[in-house]
């Protein structure tokens, strides 16, 4: 019961503070097993994203987050896990204690969707990041998930790096094309093309045209 009225306090307060605006233009919300790769710019960005979906798909979607983060404090922990039932990716690789794409792997098999940043870590707002291999990993592993490229736009004012309280500022997320990875294609092209989709999207946004 606290979860739920956790989670629509949380989905309340994102939308009060950004005006957030959910734009389906390359896709229609549904119930298929989907990965969501954004662009990052905030520790709000799965927060937002998350608010942008339907009850229904919120409650079987769940974001890849930084466990160095989330497991700061028992506040930050519990939101996480019971809340958000977030799959938590231990970023520093030498002290790693399990795999993180097999995590993943368990979510989708689950039936559960993903939201995921390949960047691995936040930008500031303006280019895309190179794309870190593990979106390969799972795209070549469970071929038949769409991948969803989306654009979170005007975050990284909202919440800067340091901020603690948010600033009300308008955001949106808009949702492009699915693809999946391609017959043949190989992990430096499949990259490339996954990043350039988002960023065209973005461009889109910046454009007015989303």
């Amino acid at each position: 019961m606290l979860r739920h009225i956790l989670a629509g306090t949380l989905v309340a307060t994102a939308r009060l503070v950004t005006g957030a605006e959910a734009r389906w233009v390359g896709c229609r919300p549904s119930e298929t097993r989907r990965i969501y790769i954004a662009n990052h710019t905030s520790h709000a960005d799965f927060i937002l994203l998350w608010s942008a979906l339907t009850p229904r798909l919120r409650s079987h979607t769940f974001p890849v987050a930084a466990a160095d983060y989330w497991n700061a404090n028992g506040v930050r922990r519990y939101m996480v896990k019971e809340v958000f039932r977030a799959v938590l990716v231990e970023r520093d690789s030498v002290h790693r204690t399990h795999d993180p794409v097999a995590a993943m792997l368990q979510a989708l098999d689950d039936g559960n969707s993903l939201i995921m940043f390949p960047e691995g870590t936040r930008g500031r707002g303006e280019a895309l990041q190179p794309f870190k291999c593990g979106i390969f990993h799972l795209a070549s592993t469970r071929p038949n998930v769409e991948l969803v490229p989306v654009w979170i736009d005007n975050l990284y004012r909202v919440l800067p790096r340091g901020a603690i309280l948010p600033v009300p500022l308008l955001c949106s997320v808009t949702f492009g094309e699915p693809t999946h990875l391609l017959p043949g294609e190989d992990k430096k092209s499949f990259l490339a093309r996954l990043h350039q989709s988002v960023s065209t999207l973005g461009a889109s946004c910046a454009a007015n045209l989303c």
